[in-house]
């Protein structure tokens, strides 16, 4: 079980892993290696934070393919694809892929380990992402069906006499429902209930159901 954001290094190179590894803990962070991408991918869980160093040139999986596979298990790990046969051929593929970034050798030690670290913090910033949205998914589930067809009319903008015209209700009963929708999202005002529709990525098929 990995608990801290860790550094995790693709290399078939032995001296190469064991000096990345070395450069990578002596920058105080977390590291761990393998030699190659299938001994990686048998080990590795999503939920781990960190990010991937990667040689792009590896036996049986390369690197490059390893990026589809992990695009394919939607798998969003930030990669630094590290290689000694570099092209714009190769690299433009691999930031295709999703590489953050690409790095011929030899690099200096300065430049990977400021690569290494603005990828940790992109995965940071990523899986916070993902957990703002989760929570905000969950607090949608808790809405009735009737706060949901609420909730898209506030979002689209209306007053709440507007809501209660298209929806044949009472302004009474739609104030009901928008203070009871406005308390299980948790939402402060009209506009932090509006940036959580947006950050959940909601998408209404126009009966309150957002698909």
């Amino acid at each position: 079980m990995v608990k801290e954001p860790t550094v995790f290094v693709v290399d078939d190179d032995q001296a190469v892993r064991d000096s990345l590894c070395w450069l990578i803990e002596a920058a105080g962070l977390n590291v761990k290696a393998f030699n190659s991408a299938q001994e990686f991918l048998a080990v590795y869980d999503p939920q781990w934070a960190g990010c991937l160093v990667l040689d792009v040139r590896l036996p049986g999986m390369s690197g490059l393919e390893l990026q589809r596979e992990l695009v394919q298990r939607q798998i969003t790990l930030p990669i630094i694809i590290i290689t000694g046969h570099g092209d714009v051929s190769t690299a433009v593929r691999a930031m295709k892929a999703g590489a953050v970034d690409f790095i011929e050798k030899p690099f200096s030690d300065e430049l990977l380990i400021q690569r290494v670290r603005d990828a940790l913090e992109k995965d940071a910033q990523n899986r916070q992402v993902t957990a703002d949205r989760n929570n905000i998914q969950q607090r949608i589930a808790l809405l009735t069906p009737r706060e949901k067809q609420v909730l898209e009319l506030v979002v689209q903008g209306k007053l709440n006499k507007q809501i209660a015209a298209d929806l044949h209700l009472s302004q009474k009963t739609v104030e009901a429902h928008r203070a009871n929708l406005m308390s299980k999202m948790q939402a402060t005002n009209v506009a932090d209930l509006v940036k959580q529709a947006m950050g959940a990525n909601l998408d209404f098929n126009g009966s309150g159901e957002h698909i």
